[in-house]
């Protein structure tokens, strides 16, 4: 069912699937966007500060992009990204670590200049498998509102 601006309700949340991080997905990205060797390097990682390999953080947020997007909390309606505020990263992310994304909604305003649309800004919380918050976000994102006649 797709969703627009108008149907969202403050408070309203969205949980994804679990998902698991492996030692090969962290070194291959470590790799190709982050390549410092507690991303890369298990052997090197092992003497650093983390005592091992852990995830690169940029990767932890595309994990759970990618989580978000799975849940479709929207069905098919186009949604556009604006920004990203308050990034943390609290924990360490490590191989084995199984992950989920929560998504709240904590602010929603419709547009004065452009009265199709409207903004969402929600809380994103990514969680490991003992329950601690292993990265925190806000997400401003840009939706349409429900069309006419639907």
């Amino acid at each position: 069912m797709d969703r627009y601006w108008d149907d969202l309700r403050l408070g309203e949340s969205w949980t994804s699937a679990p998902f698991a991080v492996s030692a090969e997905e962290i070194v291959a990205f470590g790799r190709a966007y982050d390549p410092q060797p507690m991303h890369t390097d298990a052997e090197a990682a092992a003497h650093g500060r983390f005592g091992g390999l852990i995830a690169s953080g940029w990767h932890v947020a595309a994990l759970a992009m990618r989580a978000f997007v799975g849940t479709k909390p929207f069905g098919e309606t186009p949604i556009l990204g604006i920004g990203i505020d308050q990034l943390r990263w609290l924990k360490p992310v490590r191989p084995g670590d199984v992950l989920t994304a929560r998504r709240e909604v904590i602010d929603l305003v419709r547009s004065e200049s452009k009265p199709d649309r409207g903004t969402i800004r929600t809380r994103a919380t990514v969680f490991d498998q003992n329950g601690e918050a292993v990265m925190t976000l806000e997400v401003l994102t840009q939706m349409p509102l429900r069309p006419p006649g639907r």
